[in-house]
């Protein structure tokens, strides 16, 4: 697959590969037909399955700043200034090598840093508040990082903010309108951000977490499948599905989730979408209270706590019979997801769709593992553009209801059907008569 052209699609049994896209806009409008008829059959169908899934990695988030102006929080290595770069860094590269990330990014360097902190303090080594100083500080600027590209997002003024807004709510609409007796689309994200509940929030989606609770909701590691229902008028006794509900999962976790040690639980704190850096919600040493990974620098229940029910929510989501997963802006740079999908993809039955700005190694290397029968692959700037993606490609449930319901219309009355000639069938053409 390296050598693909730089736009590219697997959707059932088509495939197309190209290097050049029309420019002008009735060459573009012409190409975009011809493929439409291809893709946004295909995928929709597959959005009908039995259990619908939806991975969305930082190329979301970027790709909505992208069209708001606010570029996304950078990734990049950082210098610590500690005692321990040398042997931090050395071992963020071994873990982001065997991991299939190739060169280590920020997280890499966080976690080993963290697990030096937990040995130093250990070993009650003089250089480990100098590291946890240093930690804190770097932890508070990524923070502050992240709420600038929300707050970039949100503050977005004119036709870019128009674009942007329309953009998140059409698709996630795309995934969400189900029918309310089909199970609910199960969305998951390796983010940090809340652009998502922020899309909801627009879109007028509601949201089912393992969240509980009103001023400060507490995370639970009990799940009952909770859901959310409405009494028609005049009956009683059977409550129906509302539409327009999603469950979400954060499977890295949420710059607004704290740890509470007194209580010894998660929360989720009212931080503003796009809060300022003054914001008293803020904490000012992250390293014991921001829960966004797997923190080796706390015990071991948090260590493990809440990531494994995330990640046990996943698993359960994913792997059984007639699943798909869409996957938007992920880069297949996490082995503990990648190992999960490809237990899903074990069960015949199972589907995934992968749409990505280009075909990097670490997707060719998880492709190579899978079926295509099961792959759904659609690659390059034009096709995974998220305005062109949601507009032209992507299922419209709305639509495709009243579509139905056109179509058994027009069967029952024929009289409907246009000749092609602008005339309704059994209308008298007059001018060709004359």
């Amino acid at each position: 697959m390296a050598n693909l052209a730089q736009h590219y699609y697997r959707v059932g049994t088509s495939t197309f590969s190209t290097d050049v896209i029309p420019t002008n806009a009735p060459e573009l409008d012409e190409f975009i037909a011809k493929h439409r008829k291809k893709i946004e059959p295909w995928l929709t169908a597959t959005c009908q399955a039995e259990h619908l899934n939806l991975l969305l990695g930082s190329g979301f988030t970027a790709a909505i700043g992208h069209i708001a102006g606010s570029p996304a929080a950078g990734m990049d290595k950082i210098t610590l200034d500690t005692k321990f770069d040398a042997e931090i860094d050395a071992h963020a590269t071994e873990t982001a090598k065997r991991m299939g990330r190739g060169a280590p990014n920020i997280e890499d360097q966080f976690r080993s840093a963290l697990a030096v902190l937990a040995g130093s303090e250990i070993l009650n080594l003089s250089d480990g508040e100098d590291l946890r100083d240093k930690l804190n500080k770097q932890l508070k600027l990524f923070l502050e990082s992240l709420l600038e590209t929300e707050r970039g997002i949100e503050s977005a003024k004119g036709e870019k903010a128009d674009r942007a807004d329309s953009v998140l709510q059409s698709f996630l609409l795309s995934f969400a309108s189900r029918t309310a007796s089909r199970e609910r689309l199960h969305v998951f994200t390796t983010n940090y951000d809340r652009l998502l509940e922020y899309g909801c929030d627009l879109a007028g989606i509601r949201t089912i977490d393992r969240f509980v609770g009103a001023l400060n909701p507490v995370f639970r590691a009990s799940r009952v499948d909770a859901d959310y229902h409405y009494n028609p008028p005049g009956i009683r006794g059977e409550p129906r599905f509302m539409e327009g509900v999603l469950r979400l999962t954060k499977l890295h976790g949420s710059l607004d989730w704290n740890y509470d040690a007194r209580r010894r639980s998660i929360k989720r704190i009212g931080l503003p979408f796009g809060a300022p850096k003054t914001h008293t919600d803020i904490p000012s040493e992250p390293v014991d209270t921001v829960m966004i990974y797997p923190n080796p620098a706390k015990d071991f229940e948090t260590t493990y706590y809440p990531y494994a029910e995330l990640f046990r929510d996943f698993a359960a989501s994913v792997c059984r019979p007639n699943a798909v997963l869409f996957v938007y802006g992920y880069g297949f740079g996490d082995d503990h997801i990648n190992r999960i999908i490809l237990d899903m993809l074990a069960i015949p039955s199972t589907h995934i769709v992968v749409a990505a700005r280009s075909m990097s190694d670490r997707l060719e290397s998880f492709l190579q593992k899978t079926r295509d029968a099961q792959t759904t692959l659609i690659v390059g700037k034009h096709f995974t553009d998220l305005e062109t993606l949601t507009r032209h490609y992507l299922p419209k449930p709305a639509l495709d209801f009243i579509s139905t319901r056109l179509a058994e219309l027009l069967k029952r009355r024929p009289s409907l059907v246009d000749d092609g000639k602008g005339n309704e069938a059994g209308q008298k053409d007059t001018a060709s008569s004359a």
